[in-house]
């Protein structure tokens, strides 16, 4: 499976590191594919490295503003003219896609790949990996917004919620047919 992920690029401590590690160990020895910013720094380069480690394939989409960051000795790079084509991309090159903590960045691809399955434009898996309680408050947004009637389809046919990596992986794979 060719897993996007959405993540950030930023050095953030154990907490965050640790399960990113996990997840990507559990991305490599399943032989899927990482589909990524394609950034050598911070988490992105965290989980490119564990997916490495571990066998997978690497398939990165950066942007030209961030060309100087891209990783090297990858399976494939592409680089994007802009953001909106980058998000294009990451999706075109995936089979599903995983959230992992970010900032506004990865809030703006949470959402457009949100909205995308809310219009019917794709149907692939979505997962929320809300490592250490991160998105325990979109969480919560996401329940008032089905609650009160602005999402047009229950809250889980868009989106997962996996607290732990080895449920979000064992998720996308019952859903493909791999486990």
């Amino acid at each position: 499976m060719r897993i996007c992920v959405f993540l950030s690029a930023a050095d953030l401590d154990d907490r965050y590191t640790r399960p990113a590690r996990e997840f990507a160990k559990l991305l490599g020895k399943g032989g899927h594919t990482l589909v990524w910013g394609g950034s050598d720094v911070g988490l992105m380069k965290v989980v490119a490295d564990g997916v490495q480690e571990a066998g997978g394939r690497l398939v990165g989409v950066s942007v030209e503003f961030l060309a100087a960051k891209v990783r090297p000795g990858v399976d494939e790079m592409v680089i994007a003219k802009d953001l909106a084509e980058r998000k294009r991309l990451l999706l075109e090159k995936a089979d599903a896609v995983v959230i992992m903590v970010g900032g506004t960045g990865t809030l703006d691809e949470a959402t457009e790949i949100l909205e995308l399955k809310k219009h019917g434009h794709t149907d692939k898996p979505v997962v929320l990996l809300n490592t250490a309680g991160f998105y325990d408050g979109l969480k919560e947004q996401f329940r008032r917004m089905e609650d009160e009637g602005f999402l047009p389809l229950p809250l889980t046919d868009l989106v997962f919620f996996a607290e732990e990596p080895v449920g979000a992986l064992a998720y996308l794979e019952e859903g493909q047919g791999v486990a």
